[in-house]
């Protein structure tokens, strides 16, 4: 069988064999020929390096099985070479004749096993990560630090290869971001390609993207990376953007002000005129008495009553409330007038979230917008069908996915707390 590869394949094999690029991510669309890809390279890296042994992974062995191993089955048998392989169902491999093996991996994140242990002793020659962005940013890392695997032997270097769709998280914030801003560290290289690039796809699947909804298709046949199709979203995208051309209302000066835990993360200060965040200040690892002083700067040069302060007061923070006497928040607390949320930290993001989509907030600071929108992409519901309180994503999955914590959308939540008033306008989301 003659190989007919897109010009975007034939680009992404070029840093596949160079000597320089580790990781390369390919696709952004669907139709882009990601998976027959991934398992071309497996193929021809398997018969052409003998007893040297591969990752094939996916977020889930059971869709991994139905769907790339699948593609792998088809394509070998095209190019003639089935019987040069045996698949050991039980061993969840491919074993070659001379001996190199193509293993089957789930890369889920499952609470029980938070350090990929499975993975641990694992040591292998390179991997193939099909949709990537479905998976979390610590097993990709893990996976690479196990590519190691007769690679002297043979003058290999450790690649990875992973495919994707667009997807906001660590994929966007590692890759794709880099990529469009010309930063791509040299190890690195992201290849777009969309169904547009494949001559071989069929008319008919390009004929059914076009009558799918406005945000898959945006994702999926154009290869938008700023839209997102996860339905636990609070926020729409949109009106994130929007928060620097808001016009909101102003009035009562406010300050909130998330503490970094135990000197990590960053401490943020906002200065709220109204709805309207005015300035941003962002302290790495202060102690609590610099920190409480640089609130009081704020306060003195805005003319910011106490009672209008509102400093995070779980852990390290209720120092600087006891030092500086003003309100404190604990993320814990019951929500207010007893509302059906999982606590006050809760009950604060669902208002937030309401008020972003009615612009009704305003940012102006520039600086921090990235941050900040990145953030606020991760605000989202949590356990959607539970019958039981309102939740939001919790802060060490969102941490997950921003590889940081989200401090700068923490100190915009608390605002909420002087917005829920007795007339309860902004109870239920």
């Amino acid at each position: 069988m003659e190989l007919n590869l897109t010009s975007k394949q034939n680009e992404a094999v070029y840093y596949l064999k160079d000597n320089t690029t580790t990781e390369i991510l390919y696709g952004g669309g669907a139709g882009g020929g990601k998976s027959a890809l991934g398992v071309l390279w497996l193929i021809d890296m398997c018969t052409n390096y003998p007893q040297t042994r591969w990752l094939m992974g996916r977020a889930k062995l059971k869709t991994l099985k139905e769907t790339t191993l699948n593609t792998f089955f088809e394509l070998s048998t095209k190019l003639g070479m089935s019987n040069m392989w045996e698949y050991k169902t039980q061993k969840g491999a491919i074993v070659w004749y001379n001996g190199s093996e193509i293993l089957l991996k789930d890369l889920y994140y499952y609470p029980s096993d938070p350090n990929f242990d499975e993975l641990g002793s694992l040591e292998i020659s390179g991997a193939f990560i099909d949709e990537v962005n479905q998976i979390n940013i610590k097993a990709r890392n893990i996976v690479k630090s196990r590519i190691r695997y007769r690679l002297d032997e043979y003058g290999l270097m450790p690649k990875m290869l992973m495919t994707c769709n667009p997807s906001k998280n660590w994929v966007y914030r590692d890759y794709y971001k880099p990529y469009k801003d010309n930063q791509l560290p040299e190890h690195r290289m992201f290849i777009p390609s969309l169904l547009e690039d494949n001559p071989h796809i069929s008319k008919h699947y390009k004929d059914n993207l076009e009558n799918i909804d406005e945000v898959s298709k945006q994702r999926l046949l154009f290869g938008n990376w700023e839209y997102d199709d996860d339905p636990s979203k609070m926020i729409n995208y949109e009106n994130i953007l929007a928060l620097w051309s808001n016009n909101a209302e102003k009035g009562q000066k406010y300050i909130t002000c998330d503490v970094a835990r135990m000197g990590k993360d960053k401490s943020v200060i906002m200065l709220w005129d109204g709805l309207v965040v005015e300035e941003v200040k962002i302290i790495d690892k202060s102690d609590l008495q610099f920190l409480g002083n640089a609130i009081k700067e704020i306060k003195h040069r805005w003319n910011v009553a106490n009672s209008n302060i509102i400093v995070d007061e779980d852990g390290v923070g209720g120092g600087v409330v006891d030092f500086l006497h003003v309100k404190g928040f604990v993320n814990n607390k019951a929500a207010l007038n007893k509302e059906n949320y999982q606590n006050l930290k809760t009950q604060c993001y669902y208002v937030l979230a309401k008020m972003i989509n009615k612009k009704e907030i305003q940012v102006k600071p520039i600086k921090i917008q990235e941050t900040l929108i990145a953030e606020l992409e991760q605000v989202k519901t949590y356990k959607m069908d539970s019958d039981g309180k309102l939740m939001i994503m919790p802060k060490d999955k969102v941490k997950e996915a921003l590889g940081r914590s989200p401090d700068m959308s923490d100190a915009m939540m608390m605002r909420m707390y002087y917005e829920i008033g007795n007339s309860g306008e902004y109870y239920v989301y």
